[in-house]
């Protein structure tokens, strides 16, 4: 494949610590056209993402300690919001959601082809990290995704790992409605059948949570169509 301009000045770290495949990486995507930083362990994994600005990082699970999931903790406790795409095993779900829980944007299960590597960096690179908040903020519910910290009205409010993510994705679309199939998607990664009710249930588990105990009606139901975070009511 021929070099490609488009993605000229994008720079990307690889952290992998089996040298073929960290090489057989860094030449793909060097011959689409993107800069590109080897890391081999966690440890140096964070030096090189403190230290430097990344348009993306591809980080796999299994490396020298710290693991892909506490590299990607200890980015985001460090105020760093480069997209992270986190490479798991082959069908791990217990990966995918401690990923994602961890701070990871995106994963791809191994083995993966290099054109589906190119797709999710296309994906994650057109977001620009500076515009990530690290903390969210809708009236007086507050969410922090690097401590995985939740209060309302300054009371804290625990949430499981599901419970979190489902909020922390309303929260970043304000105002916005959310089909199940997105929620789904993005939350549970699996597709909506028309039939899974998880999505109504984890709602009605949020608004114990977030609404109730506070009088407030912020997650609205949007007949026929899903779910969107309003104004509080």
């Amino acid at each position: 494949m021929a070099w490609s301009p488009y993605h000229a000045g994008v720079r990307v770290l690889v952290v992998e610590d089996e040298a073929k495949m960290a090489d057989l990486v860094k030449r793909a995507l060097e011959r689409e056209g993107y800069a590109v930083d080897l890391a081999a362990s966690g440890n140096d994994a964070l030096w090189l993402g403190t230290e430097c600005d990344y348009d993306a990082i591809v980080l796999d699970v299994m490396i020298p300690p710290p693991d892909g999931f506490e590299v990607c903790r200890r980015l985001r406790a460090a105020g760093r919001w480069a997209p992270v795409l986190l490479l798991t095993a082959r069908d791990s779900v217990d990966d995918r959601v401690a990923g994602l829980d961890s701070g990871a944007d995106d994963y791809l299960p191994k083995p993966f082809t290099f054109a589906e590597l190119y797709a999710r960096l296309r994906a994650l690179t057109r977001r620009r990290a500076s515009e990530r908040p690290t903390v969210l903020m809708i009236g007086d519910l507050v969410l922090d995704p690097a401590s995985h910290e939740v209060t309302r009205a300054g009371t804290p409010i625990e949430l499981s790992p599901k419970e979190f993510a489902l909020l922390e994705l309303f929260m970043r679309y304000p105002g916005e409605v959310l089909s199940r199939s997105t929620i789904l998607d993005r939350v549970w990664d699996f597709a909506y059948d028309g039939t899974s009710n998880v999505v109504d249930v984890y709602v009605r588990y949020l608004r114990d949570k977030i609404d109730r105990p506070f009088g407030r009606e912020s997650i609205e139901t949007v007949r026929g169509v899903g779910y969107r975070l309003g104004s509080d009511r």
